[in-house]
């Protein structure tokens, strides 16, 4: 429970704590960071500038504080189910990443027209 909690009021938070760090907390809390300004933003007119709450601006804020929430939710839960705890390679994404032996350097390949 404490682990959901943390995801809805402070997804990089939780990402951070729970999850992988490096997996993507910084794009997790861009979300986050956005939908609070865009929360903020609204009780000032939005940016049309009306008077009173700017509710198209309202609505964009909490929608993307809800993507961060889920977005931290499902990297919570995916560490959780390949119970990785941030090892490196021990991820099925890093095993699909990883180069295979036969591939080659492109940097050597530079290397070999300037020399």
């Amino acid at each position: 429970m404490k682990r959901k909690l943390l995801a809805i009021l402070a997804p990089p938070v939780a990402v951070c704590r729970y999850g992988c760090a490096a997996c993507c907390a910084a794009p997790i809390g861009v979300f986050w960071i956005t939908g609070i300004v865009s929360l903020v933003y609204a009780f000032f007119g939005g940016p049309t500038g009306v008077d009173g709450l700017s509710l198209g601006t309202l609505g964009l804020g909490f929608t993307l504080w809800g993507i961060a929430a889920v977005w931290s939710a499902n990297v919570i839960k995916g560490v959780d189910e390949e119970n990785t705890n941030c090892q490196p390679n021990s991820s099925s994404l890093c095993n699909l990443v990883k180069p295979a032996p036969d591939d080659s350097d492109p940097l050597d390949e530079v290397k070999k027209f300037h020399h």
